[in-house]
């Protein structure tokens, strides 16, 4: 029989599972960084039209931790594609929101193809994690949830993990304050703060980062979020508080903040987790030597 902390973790995470049908997985979004005033005055105006997320609400400070172990290739093609501003390019993470070991873990593509942002996510049990990031197709019985479309979604990541012989990079966190439409999915926005960037090239999947970098200082990242068409009262903001659209990557800024070479095989080897990524790399690229980039059926 499970403890009482361990049936918590789970209850929780079956709401992270169902969470999935309810995201935005075709979407438009507009970022803005700006300061924490700026933020608290928008979030007062967001009110009349959005609820808090379920997630925040026993949050003193209406967030809630977000962790994502991005992925790359030895020469980080997929953050200089960001970098170089390629109109149609995708990141490869592996998302997580505490280090229960009771918790999934979340394999996501976020792909953006012009100005859209199309998402693939599916849960994946811990203890099967490894295997997949090693080149292993999941099965059924790895996945948190048993539908096809997470199926599919994990599928994909590892046939462009392959195909890319990527490997762990790098791990972002901050804290999110997210605001939700009560009727649908259509509308969604966020206030992601204290956003940390440290290299990583283990799957240990803990919240604690080593000496990371803090990518936007004390400003906050705003991001308005929308499905169809573009909310009136959006435009209202916009205007009301002069915002700025702006680039806000967090995975790109912070690797561009900390330094490229920090997230290579050399700085692995001199942290002495060389030999593990070498071997990781051996076996992605004899598996990937096959592998073409999936067609995406979102």
């Amino acid at each position: 029989m499970k403890p009482q902390w361990a049936l918590a973790v789970l209850a929780r995470h079956c709401r992270r599972n169902d969470m999935t049908d309810r995201m935005q997985l075709q979407r438009w979004e507009l970022k803005y960084v700006v300061p924490e005033g700026t933020a608290l005055r928008i979030r007062d105006c967001i009110r009349s039209y959005l609820e808090l997320d379920e997630f925040g609400e026993s949050q003193s400070d209406l967030s809630y931790s977000v962790h994502s172990l991005y992925l790359d290739s030895a020469d980080l093609r997929i953050y200089w594609g960001t970098i170089n501003g390629n109109k149609n390019r995708y990141k490869l993470r592996v998302r997580f929101y505490d280090d229960q070991p009771e918790a999934p873990v979340f394999f996501e593509i976020k792909r953006r193809v012009n100005d859209a942002i199309l998402k693939q996510r599916g849960g994946v049990k811990r203890d099967a994690v490894e295997a997949i990031l090693t080149g292993s197709y999941p099965d059924w019985e790895d996945l948190s949830s048993a539908d096809t479309r997470s199926l599919s979604a994990v599928q994909n990541f590892v046939k462009l993990m392959l195909h890319d012989h990527a490997t762990p990079r790098a791990h972002v966190c901050y804290r999110r304050e997210a605001w939700i439409s009560s009727t649908d999915n259509s509308v969604r926005v966020t206030f992601d703060r204290r956003v940390l960037c440290a290299p990583e090239f283990t799957t240990s999947f803990t919240a604690e980062l080593g000496h990371p970098v803090e990518v936007f200082g004390n400003l906050v990242v705003l991001e308005l979020k929308f499905t169809g068409r573009f909310p009136t009262w959006f435009n209202q903001l916009i205007q009301r508080f002069g915002l700025k659209q702006r680039a806000a990557a967090k995975y790109a800024d912070g690797v561009a903040l900390r330094g490229e070479e920090y997230f290579t095989h050399h700085h692995a080897a001199m942290l002495g987790e060389g030999a593990a990524l070498a071997s990781r790399d051996l076996r992605l690229a004899s598996l990937g030597e096959a592998e073409v980039a999936p067609v995406f059926d979102f």
